[in-house]
């Protein structure tokens, strides 16, 4: 097939890029060519053209599967400014709101349909699947279809289901991050006709890891903030600390932010708009902060605890240096945090029985029947919650997580959204309406005065308090009056939402007919394990270069180092090649294993023929990195 001139116009008219970035063509001209797709793009890479531009050049409907709410209501409203038809379904939506979506969708007036993985599975979207024109399938974060990558979600496994229908039809997956093990598992789940994979690169040669084993970590962050300069986020793990550490900086005189799934919508808006323009240099978040955010000049990314996993490692220090610019990913830790974070694991896996009763509790909160529920959205907050069943928080959360997991419940996090109307009847029908029920003639008129002939083709932001103003009645008049209206389905009304939701996705289920796979929950949790000591091993581990390490979890194995680590920086002082150091390190090791011995005794065993300076130098590197240890006999052995 091809496109090349179309594909490159599309990119110029609609994206306003003159160029593809790396690896990009070559993936949309395999979407083109009705190939399934596995991209594997680090963060930054450009993952949105890859189905952007071939589901504008392939005629009918594009489907985007993706987890991250707030990642598709903004790339919708960003198509929707390049006059390009898209729209969202997700939970927390209504029925009817859901149904005009898919309606568009089935009747050809949409480009884009974006579809949370839950929505995908729903009775509602299946009975419409046949009926749309569809070309394209992307699916975003693929990597949550394996058991075995970071963040699983049981509706991607159902992703599959929908290829029948649409044998043609090439699959596009894309994620950031994924091991070989999980590459593979993707091509699978999603049922590839044939294996074919796109990755770039892992390495970023720009960005310079370094960890640091620190006691005093405000002190080293002040100075790292100091000496570098330019924009910076910092990763914590608690609420609390994000903003003790940021009112630390700003006692130093270093503007920051504060981040975190807690704050309302509006704060947290306000609060990165502050960093995205520069008002505040420094971002303290936890990892609730950097989905979608593309800000080019982050100088340096620090995490002042130990991350879960390679992979939020990589996404996270990834976000610094998208310029292309010389950006550091540094990470500080100390003995405590080695101990805390083994802790911080058991807590996330509770015992099966332990999130059964969490199941059990919330049922029991939202006063819900047993086999009733069923796609229904709740308001949640999560202080409420513990304090009333007297739970651990991390406890609660974690057992949410799993549950979430194992496709019972979802959660999304708060997103503000305004208030919505739309007339589910047509002006003609409104009017007689308004003849037949006289005390909503003045209210009705004073809608449209203010809003419009559109309330009547779309969803359309209002303001109660505006209503209330013009008509001099109270806000509470005007949501009884939006909500008669809406019961009479006369019109639409979606109220105001700005706290985290949960959504039951399925009825509740009686406790004793409520079980967790033991084996799927063994499996999860050893591949967690895994993911842990990984991230350990990048930690502690001083005898390789950081960028070889991160390289080999994620399946790309170099022999050549990075030349700016931490580690490197050390190496690079010895002034020997990489070779020479090899050689004599593998000459000295079994020496100093099989017993201690004098410094003497030692270049005399290795140092004939090979230089005596050179073999002092690596000496004196592995005793400063405490490979060798030396006794107070001034005898030396390994460590």
């Amino acid at each position: 097939m091809g496109h090349p001139t179309e594909i490159h116009r599309i990119l110029k008219e609609y994206f306003g890029h003159q160029f593809f970035r790396p690896l990009q063509e070559e993936i949309i001209r395999s979407v083109l060519d009705g190939k399934d797709t596995l991209a594997l793009l680090p963060t930054g890479g450009g993952k949105s053209i890859c189905y952007q531009v071939p589901g504008m050049v392939l005629p009918g409907l594009c489907i985007v599967v993706s987890p991250l709410i707030a990642l598709m209501k903004d790339q919708v409203e960003a198509l929707k400014r390049k006059n390009i038809s898209a729209e969202a379904v997700y939970s927390g939506m209504n029925t009817y709101q859901i149904e005009r979506v898919l309606d568009n969708a089935t009747y050809g007036q949409l480009k884009f349909l974006y579809l949370s993985p839950e929505r995908l599975i729903t009775d509602m979207f299946r009975d419409r699947l046949q009926y749309m024109h569809l070309s394209l399938l992307a699916v975003d974060e693929a990597h949550c279809i394996s058991q075995w990558g970071y963040d699983f979600r049981p509706p991607y496994l159902r992703i599959a289901e929908i290829r029948p229908f649409f044998p043609e039809i090439p699959v596009l997956a894309l994620t950031a991050t994924a091991t070989p093990e999980v590459v593979e598992d993707i091509q699978k789940k999603l049922a590839f006709r044939e294996r074919n994979v796109f990755i770039k690169t892992f390495s970023r040669p720009n960005l310079i890891y370094v960890v640091q084993k620190e006691n005093d970590k405000g002190r080293r962050l002040l100075n790292i903030a100091q000496r570098l300069g330019g924009s910076g986020i910092v990763y914590v793990r608690n609420r609390k600390r994000t903003v003790e550490i940021a009112n630390f900086l700003a006692s130093h005189n270093i503007s920051a932010g504060v981040y975190h799934a807690g704050l309302p919508p509006k704060e947290r808006d306000i609060q990165q708009s502050r960093w995205m323009r520069n008002d505040a240099r420094v971002m303290v978040a936890t990892n609730a902060f950097g989905m979608g955010i593309d800000k080019p000049d982050v100088r340096f990314v620090v995490h002042v605890d130990v991350p879960d996993s390679p992979e939020a490692y990589f996404q996270e220090a990834g976000r610094a240096g998208r310029d292309g610019q010389r950006s550091w990913g540094i990470l500080l830790y100390d003995e405590t945090d080695l101990h805390e974070i083994r802790e911080h694991f058991e807590n996330a896996w509770p015992s099966p029985a332990v999130i059964k009763n969490i199941y059990t509790a919330l049922g029991n909160y939202y006063n819900l029947a047993i086999g009733a529920g069923k796609d229904q959205s709740f308001d949640f907050e999560m202080n409420d919650f513990v304090k009333r069943y007297n739970l651990k928080p991390i406890i609660a959360y974690s057992s949410l997580k799993l549950l979430e997991q194992d496709g019972y419940i979802a959660l999304n996090d708060a997103i503000d959204a305004p208030s919505q109307i739309v007339f589910r009847m047509s002006n003609d029908n409104v009017y007689r309406f308004q003849v037949e029920n006289k005390r909503f003639t003045l209210f009705i008129k004073t809608l449209t005065r203010l809003y419009g002939g559109g309330l009547f083709t779309d969803y359309c932001q209002i303001s109660e308090e505006n209503i209330a103003t013009a008509l001099k009645i109270s806000v509470e008049v005007v949501e009884k009056l939006l909500k008669e209206l809406d019961q009479m389905e006369v019109l639409s009304y979606l109220p105001r939402k700005n706290k985290p939701q949960l959504i039951f996705v399925n009825e509740r289920v009686d406790p004793g007919a409520f079980s967790l796979s033991p084996e799927t929950y063994q499996q999860r949790k050893e591949a967690a394990l895994r993911r842990l000591e990984a991230i350990l091993n990048y930690v502690t581990d001083d005898r390789h270069c950081r960028n070889q390490l991160l390289l080999a979890y994620f399946g790309e194995n170099t022999t050549q180092r990075c030349g700016y680590c931490d580690y490197c920086v050390k190496r690079n002082k010895v002034g020997l090649s990489d070779y020479e150091f090899t050689r004599i390190l593998e000459l000295i090791k079994p020496i100093l294993k099989s017993s201690p011995i004098s410094l003497s005794q030692l270049i005399s065993s290795v140092a004939d023929p090979l230089n005596e300076d050179d073999v002092l130098q690596v000496i004196s590197f592995l005793l400063e990195s405490g490979k060798i240890v030396k006794t107070e006999g001034d005898l030396f052995f390994w460590h």
